[in-house]
């Protein structure tokens, strides 16, 4: 069997029912050990003050990868252009703040060392130690796409003294 191609996971995302998609990133530096998480606003409706992987809805006409390098413009300042990302990481099923079924695609993308810019949909954001990730905020759906990564990249590290 070869590799999967998007159009193989969109024809698996109907099958199931789900029309409507979000992307995210684990975006990471220093050889893969430390990735980018956003502390979202107090007031925001989905996962209030929570941290996440930088991640949003993709807009009607828009392709997985179009939205995210949208969502990536929009919450990190991320210039546009070409994403370097690496493979596809995983993807996992949720139901929206309004009620609808999702399904969420990560990657993983090297940050280019552009200074990171906030929307104000965040309100800080933090570098951590990937082998870290447990001890955050994130969803278990995020988590265990973190967790996903590091299996499939060998990046997880013996935990810092």
């Amino acid at each position: 069997m070869g590799p999967v191609t998007f159009a193989d996971l969109d024809e698996a995302a109907r099958r199931a029912g789900i029309t409507r998609f979000s992307a995210g990133a684990i975006v990471h530096r220093n050889a893969r050990s430390e990735i980018l998480l956003l502390r979202r606003r107090d007031d925001d409706t989905s996962f209030p003050g929570a941290e996440s992987l930088p991640s949003g809805g993709v807009d009607p006409g828009e392709t997985v990868l179009d939205g995210l390098a949208r969502e990536l413009r929009e919450e990190i300042g991320r210039p546009g252009g070409p994403l370097p990302l690496d493979p596809f990481v995983t993807w996992f099923d949720y139901v929206s703040r309004h009620g609808f079924p999702k399904r969420q695609f990560t990657f993983a993308l090297p940050h280019d060392g552009a200074e990171v810019v906030l929307s104000d949909e965040h309100t800080a954001y933090r570098w951590l130690p990937a082998e870290e990730y447990a001890a955050s905020d994130l969803t278990p759906q995020v988590g265990a796409a973190v967790r996903a990564w590091l299996d499939a990249t060998g990046a997880d590290r013996p935990p810092r003294p």
